[in-house]
């Protein structure tokens, strides 16, 4: 029997690199913050953008910000953008933004989060380990406030 040719190519997704393209840590009222004292009020917020670099290949960045008060003084303030280069084939056109906007981001979290453990515990404070997040809801909610252009951006 002869073998048949599948001409339908599973998509695939490749990093290609990854990286820190900003990373802010601030202890304002250190050494007096360190002290310790109460639970402090943690307020994380988690962005993503993503644009064209060459044909088929996209840089993605995940924006974490992270502040921690208590008492109304900031005891630390976080802001990392981590991004990845990312090569996506045999993709529909149709299906490129979810598949870049959800997947590449679920990729770069886990490396992102322990950045941030990391820099918050060597800032003197116990690790910030930020839960895991749904890339799927934050894309919907995103995509129901604006509609998804042609070009991918930030």
């Amino acid at each position: 029997m002869a073998e048949t040719e599948n001409t339908t190519a599973m998509p695939t997704l490749q990093v290609l690199t990854q990286y820190i393209k900003d990373l802010s840590f601030e202890n304002p009222g250190a050494p007096e913050s360190l002290a310790g004292g109460g639970q402090p009020q943690i307020g994380i917020q988690i962005n993503v953008g993503a644009k064209p670099v060459r044909e088929s290949e996209f840089e993605v960045e995940l924006k974490i910000e992270a502040k921690a008060e208590s008492g109304g003084k900031t005891l630390f303030a976080l802001e990392l953008s981590y991004a990845g280069i990312f090569r996506a084939q045999n993709v529909a056109q149709e299906t490129v933004h979810p598949f870049i906007m959800i997947e590449c981001p679920r990729m770069l979290f886990p490396f992102a989060r322990q950045i941030v453990a990391d820099t918050v515990r060597n800032g003197g404070f116990p690790p910030l380990m930020i839960d895991p997040v749904d890339f799927v809801t934050l894309y919907r909610q995103r995509m129901a406030k604006t509609q998804p252009s042609n070009v991918l951006a930030s």
